[in-house]
């Protein structure tokens, strides 16, 4: 899998009418709709604005009165030809006047999302792991920065007789974790039920 880390943007004419492409990173409808909404904006005069958004559960397209299959569909191919996570695709269309059939419709979202993908940068998407990481009170600060140092992200902190905090690292590094967590706090801390 792969996100887009720098956004793309790119234009195509196809017999009078634009098509303007859009790739960006989201990680949610409600990041998506944000998104939309400030192109709609951008975009006043445009005759469609057919998007596909790749966000886990919250992923949805929309032809915006494209016939059905011609816009939406061709955006996502391209997206899932590339294993592209985490994206918000759009392409923007000004009728020119010419009807294009839904051939070259569906060429012409095409072409427009893949120039877009050109401009943008990707990066690929290191697999994820969560580890539930037990502590005396004292230490839960200090165990915080370790992880953000490291490159943890704390998901969650559960109270009850120690501080049992839910952390997202990357899978490649849970060998690390287990190797240097022990040291580094003289074995105060614990992995609870974690990979």
């Amino acid at each position: 899998m792969q996100e887009i880390v720098v956004p793309g943007e790119a234009e195509i004419e196809i017999r009078n009418s634009r098509f303007i492409g859009y790739l960006c990173k989201v990680t949610s409808r409600a990041d998506a709709q944000a998104v939309l909404a400030d192109i709609r904006a951008r975009h006043p005069g445009a005759r469609h604005v057919c998007w596909v958004l790749l966000a886990g559960g919250e992923s949805g397209m929309n032809d915006d009165g494209e016939p059905a299959g011609t816009a939406a569909r061709p955006i996502y191919l391209v997206l899932q030809h590339h294993a592209l996570a985490n994206v918000l695709a759009v392409v923007v269309r000004y009728f020119g006047g010419v009807r294009l059939g839904a051939g070259g419709l569906v060429r012409a979202y095409t072409q427009a999302t893949v120039a877009a993908l050109a401009q943008a940068r990707l990066e690929a998407v290191r697999a994820q792991s969560t580890l539930r990481l037990r502590c005396p009170f004292a230490l839960e600060d200090g165990l915080r920065r370790y992880c953000a140092r490291a490159g943890g992200d704390v998901l969650a902190a559960d109270y009850g007789e120690a501080v049992v905090l839910s952390v997202r690292v990357a899978a490649d590094e849970v060998p690390r974790y287990r190797q240097d967590l022990p040291d580094a706090f003289a074995g105060a801390v614990e992995f609870v039920d974690s990979p």
